[in-house]
């Protein structure tokens, strides 16, 4: 387990943009596929982006395609999420993880450990 801190959340308009971090210590995670992932009330966990463990590969959800960016600092043990366009169905708490195997990426929150606490993201309309 790799502690992990997110954090960037906060309150917004709609069509206004956050952008998120996630900063890693302890031990490199280099060699690992990072993801985003957001809880809203009431409903399961799901994927939101990934990005390949050299930052060459990115994979989003179709309910943010085109409107969420992740990109990564492998130097600063860092994962970003820019966020624009925000709607008030982007309301969540969202998460950053790891995932579990080197070099593997997946959508499925199971794949992943070392979560960080999450932060909050309201939209409002």
């Amino acid at each position: 387990q790799v502690p992990l801190v997110e954090s960037g959340g906060g309150l917004v308009q709609a069509g206004g943009s956050l952008r998120l971090s996630c900063a890693a210590s302890g031990r490199s995670f280099t060699n690992y596929a990072m993801g985003w992932f957001r809880q809203a009330p009431g409903k399961e966990r799901e994927f939101v982006a990934a990005i390949t463990w050299s930052g060459s590969n990115k994979y989003y959800a179709d309910t943010v395609e085109g409107r969420f960016t992740i990109s990564r600092d492998n130097a600063k043990n860092t994962v970003y999420l820019q966020m624009n366009s925000l709607e008030p169905e982007d309301t969540a708490v969202y998460y950053c993880a790891i995932e579990r195997r080197k070099f593997l990426v997946h959508r499925d929150p199971n794949e992943y450990d070392s979560w960080g606490q999450g932060t909050q993201v309201t939209v409002s309309s």
